[in-house]
């Protein structure tokens, strides 16, 4: 018998493997099997088995080494879905597979060195080589008292003896040329396991064990013998307990060392047992159950009534929830959920960002208890190993998650909720290029499930869908309770900049709102989508701006470290004292970012507690749910932040927000820039007067009479639309084009560009009239990350056609030597930067 196996690689084949016969009787499409894939050991994934294969490649064909799973570890609906994937976004299958299970799935081949009897004779006889290099000396010697070492035991301990670890690979490779060491794999152990932790109970009266026979009571006076004050403090300690606790919790109650209880084990008196321990993210939420008393609305009702219907009908349909901010989707959401437990079913619910996590699984865990799982890629291996494993399990009925939990395994799906669906935070910057959004709407034909897409501000795409009939539309046009949306004003910025004769970064208006907002006791948000506490660098003597030497963009400056960074590639560097170039002194800041909007404003307003909520604030983990558990409890009287403020949020006491430095957006060179301004602005606009009392919003721009932001000022999201549908229309984008955006990138700027050139000569003579090819054409961020980078855009009405010529292209590509992990090709691009 033979499998199909692929492997998560940058390959878009799969490779067949013999499966010996142990191992034949076992196999299942699902499992893991580690393969001998070029000169290393692999894990691979089985996606089909078959009987025979072609004669031509029988004698090349390899056997699978070793089977992991005896029970399919990605179930038929996944293995499914991750081949749609594959197919849609011209993906590795293998990666779409890893990119469906937890970090730690994989297991790593790892190298083992051991001496070999002509290393030994070397060694012994003070020869190792030539040169007598002490790293080499020190490495036989290594070798010769251990037996056998990993390549990273080795670096470990060569270290220490003063070798740089960057040597050790060449060193090892110059000793096994002599003949001096052998090189083996074996595989590492899958990091995707239970935490196990040690428990000590009492042992039950009257039990034995070894030659030692338990007490007959479980008080420490009732064991006899010469019992230390510290055993008796143990066993007293286990018996005011009734169960078993765990052994740090003993030790620390008992006040005594580990020994102590060995002990105690040895002579019968306690037993040590190890017991499977989960990592709850969710623990430090509150366990008391939030009683369900909203009452909906009429429109809320219908809504709903609409929803469940499809839900007990057990059949796909996907539901655009267009509500403005306010109009309580949420509810509907939730209620929509319990219709699907309630019935036995599962229910996923997507978010876009890591950011709303805290506030939504609280909301779930008070509805639906412990039956709520949560993935994101912020949780520690083991918390979402531990969150996996209890969704495979049945245990974890529903599931929150940002877009990688598309892929969590539950059975039997009845609804997908995904919030915000117009986020772009829902495709993936990165191979395999997916959108969580319609991954999840396939995924739910798949399973009969209904799909609510909810957001104030529908993409273009889903509300074009739902006019065509695809979707089922839904309105919510009022607040809950009756709310007024917040009153939104534009301040012209040019008239700012003649009031003062100099550029303003805070509006006279606005400076006065903040004010007369505090002095209500009330609170104030203010968006500014730039991190940092400048832009950039500048040496007013020679005009150079301070560069990534990985990128093709300035370097940002961080006050709180006093460092420039690259927000690409993460390259950091001091802030020099002089002008790298001409050694001047007259080193200027350009720019406003979130950090120095923070300091101005607490200079402007000393008596207000004000703080700032970006990437920067909340490296650390939990940093994000304390700045907004402050700011939601009055602490804060001021929050300044990036777009991670605009969305979803709920704090009934901001009554007024701030926008400042929009037209940054405005002026990105990508097609859907004026889109996401209308979102981000209208969704920032949501924040204010969620509450009993009016909002308003105050919007600086240098270009008010810009559609988006006039449209956004009314909260008219159907002019937006006409304006913007007509222009996509005439220019061919989506949704009345496809488009598939190939990106070609090397270290070399001749090789990225040549192989961009080829790219698109073969696709313009394989192109139809449905098909237009641009390009190719330097990216606008030309280098990213020490490549250089072309871009070739191909236009399609007809994905098929797009599709064949791009195989037939890509299959030229690589014939003519051009190497597959230096072209990426994104399917339905987000952006084109």
């Amino acid at each position: 018998m033979f499998a199909e196996v692929s492997i998560p690689v940058h390959v878009r084949q799969t490779f067949t493997y013999g499966l010996p016969p142990d191992i034949a009787e076992r196999a299942q499409a699902g499992s893991r099997v580690i393969v001998p894939f070029g000169n290393k050991l692999v894990t691979g994934f089985i996606v089909s088995l078959h009987d025979q294969v072609d004669d031509q490649i029988l004698a090349s064909v390899k056997n699978v080494e070793e089977l992991v799973d005896d029970d399919p570890i990605i179930g038929r609906d996944i293995l499914d879905l991750t081949r749609w994937m594959a197919d849609y976004y011209y993906a590795p299958w293998g990666e779409c597979l890893r990119a469906a299970l937890p970090a730690g799935s994989l297991s790593v081949a790892e190298q083992i060195f051991q001496i070999t009897e002509a290393g030994r004779a070397a060694f012994n006889s003070g020869q190792p080589g030539r040169s007598k290099p002490s790293s080499q000396t020190r490495a036989l010697d290594l070798l010769a008292g251990a037996g056998r070492m990993s390549n990273r035991e080795l670096e470990r301990e060569l270290a220490r003896s003063g070798t740089n670890p960057g040597s050790v690979s060449a060193l090892l490779r110059r000793l096994e040329r002599a003949g001096y060491i052998s090189r083996s794999q074996r595989i590492a152990e899958s990091r995707l396991r239970p935490k196990l932790q040690n428990f000590v109970k009492l042992r039950a009266a009257g039990t034995t064990t070894g030659d030692h026979l338990a007490p007959d009571s479980p008080h420490a006076e009732d064991v006899g013998g010469d019992l230390t004050k510290q055993q008796r403090r143990v066993i007293d300690s286990l018996a005011t307990e009734g169960d078993a606790i765990p052994l740090g919790r003993l030790l620390e109650k008992a006040a005594v060392s580990v020994s102590v209880v060995r002990g105690l084990e040895k002579r019968g008196v306690v037993q040590v047992v190890a017991r499977e321990v989960r990592r709850d993210p969710l623990e430090h939420l509150s366990s008391e159950p939030v009683l369900d008393l909203v009452t909906l609305s009429s429109d809320q009702s219908a809504a709903l009534d609409e929803i469940v219907k499809k839900i007990e009908a057990t059949e796909y349909a996907t539901f655009l929830l267009h509500g403005v901010t306010g109009s309580g989707k949420t509810e509907i959401y939730i209620r929509a959920m319990k219709e699907a437990v309630r019935g036995g079913r599962t229910a996923l619910m997507l978010i876009p960002e890591i950011s709303l996590t805290p506030v939504f699984s609280r909301r779930l865990r008070a509805h639906f208890g412990e039956s709520v799982a949560i993935l994101h890629s912020s949780l520690s291996e083991g918390e979402r190993v531990d969150e996996w494993r209890r969704i495979k399990q049945g245990d974890a009925r529903v599931v929150i998650g940002t877009r990688s939990a598309v892929f969590a395994p539950l059975e039997s799906l009845g609804v997908v909720i995904v919030d915000e669906e117009h986020d772009t935070s829902y495709k993936q910057d990165e191979s395999p290029r997916y959108n969580g959004r319609d991954t999840a709407i396939m995924r739910a034909v798949a399973a009969g499930a209904v799909v609510v897409l909810g957001s104030a501000t529908p993409s273009l795409e889903s509300y074009h869908n739902a006019h065509a009939g695809k979707y089922i539309y839904i309105r919510l046009q009022t607040r809950y309770g009756e709310r007024k949306l917040a009153d939104v004003e534009t301040i012209d910025m040019r008239e700012v900049f003649k009031r003062h004769g100099k550029q303003q970064t805070f509006s006279d208006e606005l400076l006065s709102a903040i004010a007369e907002t505090h002095a209500r006791g009330e609170q104030c948000m203010i968006l500014l989508n730039r991190r940092g506490f400048s832009s950039y660098l500048l040496c007013r003597s020679c005009g150079l701006a301070i560069h990534c030497p990985n990128c093709d963009v300035t370097l940002t400056y961080h006050r709180y470290n006093h460092s420039l960074q690259c927000h690409y590639c993460n390259y950091i560097r001091p802030v020099p004292q002089n002008c790298p170039a001409c050694d001047g002194v007259y080193v200027h800041y350009i720019g406003e970012g979130t950090e120095q909007i923070e300091a101005k404003l607490q200079g402007l307003f000393p008596t207000m507690k004000i703080a700032r909520l970006d990437r920067d604030t909340t490296r650390r983990r939990g940093s994000f749910e304390h700045i907004l558990m402050e700011f939601a409890d009055g602490s804060i009287d001021l929050l300044v932040g990036t777009q991670m403020i605009a969305k979803g949020h709920d704090f009934p006491n901001v009554t007024l927000v701030g926008v400042i430095s929009v037209d940054t957006g405005l002026a990105m060179p990508d097609f859907r820039s004026a889109e996401r301004t209308f979102q981000l602005l209208t969704q920032v606009a949501g924040r204010a007067g969620r509450g009993d009392r009016p909002g308003r919003v105050i919007i600086q721009s240098y270009h008010p009479q810009h559609y988006s932001l006039v449209c956004a000022r009314a909260q008219d999201y159907e002019g937006f639309y006409e304006r913007e549908i007509n222009y996509r229309s005439s220019m061919h984008y989506p949704p009345f084009r496809a488009l598939i955006n190939i990106c070609a990138h090397h270290k070399d700027f001749e090789t990225a560009g040549n192989a961009a050139a080829c790219l698109a000569q073969e696709l313009r003579e394989a192109a139809d009239a449905q098909l237009r090819v641009l390009g190719p054409a330097p990216a606008p961020l030309a280098r990213l990350r020490g490549e250089y980078r072309f871009q070739v855009l191909i236009k399609t009405a007809n994905r098929r056609t797009a599709r064949e010529a791009l195989d037939l292209a890509m299959d030229r590509a690589l014939t003519a030597g051009y190497k597959s992990q230096s072209i990426s090709i994104e399917v339905d691009p987000i952006n084109l930067m």
